[in-house]
């Protein structure tokens, strides 16, 4: 009976060990918006279920995530700084990138309008109002791609921001979302991760969108074998293929919050 149960035992043990062998596991590094904004918990499933794995998701900054990767402790990326991801790929840190979706930037404040940004014609426009009246403006400050946006703004604008007025977080979009309400304050936020959170987490509003400068596109880049052998390329490429596929594509596009779009993707695709 005893050697039945040790029979048993090594058994059920290589079972588990198979099953576990047979999951392969994608590392991600990506922008806080997509995780805010819930997309990925509708996104990841089917690609999870297809491919018989487990994508672990590390939610940072776009500058983060990126130094994820040229650290070689991902195998891919998916963030938002075109500027940064061009960079990453030309470092030779990441290859074969690819658009995935967009949304745009918004400035969002308290209702009544302190600073008086609703009649502003830019951006960099309202970013002076703000800093003219000395209100409250929470920053990411996390080298996010939210962040490098709001730093053109700002150059635009001919301002460098400092004083108790402003406020470095370093924290991701939602909880930057969720300061600058509890404070009263002025944020730039990415539209999707806002619609998440409009809807019983903030009462901030819209008070300036619709510039071309705050178009917000979102790439995917896998991390380069070449520089990185231990990377899962095989699966990052596969995650790359299901994102800017038919099925992923059309996950991005149904997926709303409270009936709203949250991403949008590229004519043709």
């Amino acid at each position: 009976m005893k050697r039945y149960y040790t029979l048993l035992a090594l058994l059920l043990i290589a079972a588990f060990v198979c099953t576990g062998a047979a999951q392969e596991r994608l590392r991600m590094s990506t922008t806080t918006s997509t995780e805010n904004s819930g997309l990925l918990t509708v996104l990841l499933p089917p690609f999870e279920k297809k491919h018989n794995c487990r994508v672990d998701v590390i939610a940072v900054g776009t500058g983060r995530s990126l130094k994820l990767g040229e650290a070689g402790d991902v195998d891919v990326v998916f963030v938002h700084a075109r500027k940064l991801e061009d960079k990453f790929v030309a470092d030779g840190f990441g290859v074969n990138r690819h658009d995935v979706m967009y949304n745009d930037f918004v400035i969002i404040g308290p209702a009544n309008d302190p600073a008086g940004i609703k009649s502003a014609k830019t951006a960099a426009e309202a970013f002076r109002q703000i800093a003219l009246k000395q209100q409250i403006f929470i920053s990411r400050g996390d080298e996010s791609g939210t962040h490098q946006k709001e730093r053109e703004i700002w150059e635009a604008a001919a301002i460098k921001p400092e004083g108790k007025w402003y406020r470095s977080a370093g924290q991701g979009m939602g909880e930057v979302i969720m300061m600058a309400t509890e404070q009263r304050a002025y944020t730039l936020a990415d539209r999707g991760t806002y619609n998440a959170f409009k809807y019983g987490k903030t009462d901030l509003k819209i008070l300036f969108e619709g510039e071309k400068g705050l178009f917000n596109p979102y790439g995917v880049i896998a991390v380069n074998p070449k520089k990185f052998p231990h990377a899962n390329y095989a699966l990052a490429m596969k995650f790359v293929d299901f994102v800017t596929g038919p099925e992923g594509q059309a996950l991005i596009t149904g997926y709303k919050v409270h009936g709203e779009p949250v991403f949008f993707i590229y004519k043709g695709k």
